[in-house]
């Protein structure tokens, strides 16, 4: 029993002190960092072939919209990354001595037999792939998904990006896309009603703002169109409530809204149309006592 004992560990001794075992650890070792290194390099230099490709493209006469050119820009980057990925795997199982043909062999048959349960994933990456190519929603669109709203951060095949205004990330499966709603395509119209005292004189009021709307696109570009006064809106309890509508540049409109706002609440004052105030009417029950017993008195006298 000692004897083999000692056999054990003099083999274990060897083995430890083998130099061709360190040198080959040394040449593995060696030989993953470069693949390493070869793979960063080879991501770097990928994606900046891209750039250089769409920024190329976009000198060229037949025109993309930005919007679509940075959908693809995104997802030929995430497919260079899945390919670069792989071929690096397996050429590093490949130096450690792993039979990668047999791997694969392997993984083809597995995922054939599971690729029976993996219907969400197909039915992910078809939908992604409808959702590029008939160019429902691009990166940077401003869109809403089921309770979800805000600018389109990624379109993958499997999975969409949206995040909100207030820094929230939505990463939507794209199978279980189903609805869309998108705010960038088409221009968007700015909606602002405006008060005016009852004590004003309406007409006034409409055509000094009539005069103020026809400047402004000069001073703000999002504008489309000069803004358009529809005229008196509603008539409050203690105020007329005038109607301003105008197209914008999509996606614009709360910005251009609250510039008209500004403008014409400057512009009013400046001709001295008051807008409404809350207004408070206060009477005394005593005053209201006293002129009856003078006119009782009055009476009694005749």
């Amino acid at each position: 029993m000692d004897d083999k004992i000692k056999d054990d560990a003099k083999e274990a001794v060897d083995k430890l002190i083998d130099n061709d075992m360190w040198l080959a650890i040394g040449q593995g070792s060696i030989k993953i960092v470069a693949i390493i290194v070869i793979t960063y390099i080879a991501l770097r230099l990928g994606k900046s072939a891209i750039r250089n490709v769409f920024k190329v493209r976009s000198r060229s006469p037949l025109k993309i919209s930005e919007r679509r050119e940075a959908t693809l820009l995104k997802l030929l980057e995430n497919v260079l990354s899945y390919v670069i990925y792989f071929i690096s795997m397996m050429t590093i199982l490949s130096t450690l001595d792993i039979d990668v043909k047999g791997l694969i062999a392997g993984a083809g048959i597995v995922g054939l037999a599971i690729g029976f349960g993996a219907q969400n994933l197909v039915r992910d990456i078809i939908t992604g792939f409808f959702i590029i190519f008939e160019d429902q929603f691009s990166v940077g669109d401003y869109v809403r998904i089921g309770s979800a709203e805000g600018s389109v951060e990624e379109i993958g095949l499997r999975t969409t990006k949206i995040k909100s205004w207030t820094g929230e990330l939505h990463i939507f499966p794209n199978g279980n896309i189903t609805e869309v709603t998108n705010y960038s395509i088409h221009n968007s119209v700015a909606v602002v009603d405006v008060s005016i005292a009852y004590e004003e004189n309406i007409e006034e009021a409409e055509k000094v703002m009539h005069e103020l709307l026809l400047t402004l696109p000069q001073k703000y570009e999002d504008l489309v169109n000069p803004p358009e006064l529809l005229g008196v809106q509603t008539l409050g309890a203690s105020d007329v409530v005038m109607r301003v509508v105008a197209e914008t540049t999509p996606m614009r409109h709360w910005y251009i809204a609250r510039m008209i706002r500004k403008e014409v609440k400057l512009c009013l004052d400046q001709h001295g149309i008051e807008i409404p105030f809350p207004r408070m009417v206060m009477y005394s029950r005593e005053e209201e006592v006293q002129p009856l017993e003078e006119k009782q008195k009055r009476l009694e006298s005749e």
